[in-house]
Formats: C-alpha cells, structure tokens, sequence
C-alpha cells in the first residue's frame, strides 16, 4: 500500500497503523528532521470484515496475502513495534559505534560497494575511508551514512 495522506483517508473507515521514524539529516549545509516510514510503502490495517473493501480502496496497489486471506501479523509483533515509540516515533536500537580500523562497505554514492577500511571519524557526520581504487589505497572521504560495518 502506498502510505501517504490520501491513501490513508481512503482507508477511514479501518483502524491503521503506520510506525514513523525521527531523523535528523543534512539538507544544504542545514540540520532538518524528517519523519519517514519505518516500512516504507506499508501501512498495517486492522480489518476485521470486508476485508476485500480495503483492497479495492483508491490508492491501494495491493495486500500482502496468506493463500487466499490476507496475512496477519500477530499483535505481539506491533505491540514490540509500538513500545519502541517515543513521543510518536519509533526509536531503533542505535548502532554500535564505529571506530578506526573497522572494514565497512560504501553503500550509497558512486563507490556504491566498495569495501575499505574506516580511517577516521570527521566532523559534521563524516567518515575517512581507504579504498582500493586507481591501483592504490586511496583516502576518500564519505558521509557516515553512506557507509555500513561488515564482517
């Protein structure tokens, strides 16, 4: 399902869930805070009946299904999702931090893929990396969100 402000009014009449993150990002040279969808493109919808209503409801491209039913997801697991809220947003477990040493990979960018070791740790969320490129170790200096742990 697309979860945006239309689609969710087509669905009024069901009870929906749609779990958003708080970020903090850069957008030219300002701090800002967006709210994306924890499952982008995904709401959860409580129906109990006439379940083929919601389906057809404007804006919807399709339910995830089970056989011939809609799936389920059991109430344990939003009930975990939802206890992780604060103040409306979920809180992921922050990740373990990184340090000097550590081989990681370039996610995003056009060294996408590119595996190095992390060199340092700059200012204004920034990451040096050594890459193999260009027949030597190269320094490239990357947003830390643009690179993962591996291994």
């Amino acid at each position: 399902m697309s979860p945006d402000k239309a689609i969710r009014g087509t669905l009024a009449v069901y009870e929906i869930y749609q779990p958003l993150l708080r970020e903090q990002r850069r957008s030219h040279g300002r701090k800002i805070i967006v709210t994306p969808p924890l499952f982008p493109g995904y709401l959860f919808v409580w129906v109990v009946s006439g379940w083929w209503n919601a389906r057809w409801s404007p804006g919807v491209r399709r339910l995830i299904m089970d056989g011939l039913l809609p799936a389920r997801v059991p109430d344990a697991i939003i009930s975990e999702i939802r206890s992780r809220e604060r103040g409306g947003f979920v809180e992921l477990l922050k990740p373990r931090g990184l340090r000097p040493g550590m081989r990681v990979r370039v996610i995003s960018g056009p060294l996408s893929e590119q595996i190095g070791m992390l060199a340092a740790l700059r200012p204004h969320e920034r990451v040096l990396v050594l890459l193999q490129l260009l027949g030597g170790q190269q320094r490239v200096e990357l947003a830390r969100n643009a690179i993962e742990v591996i291994g």
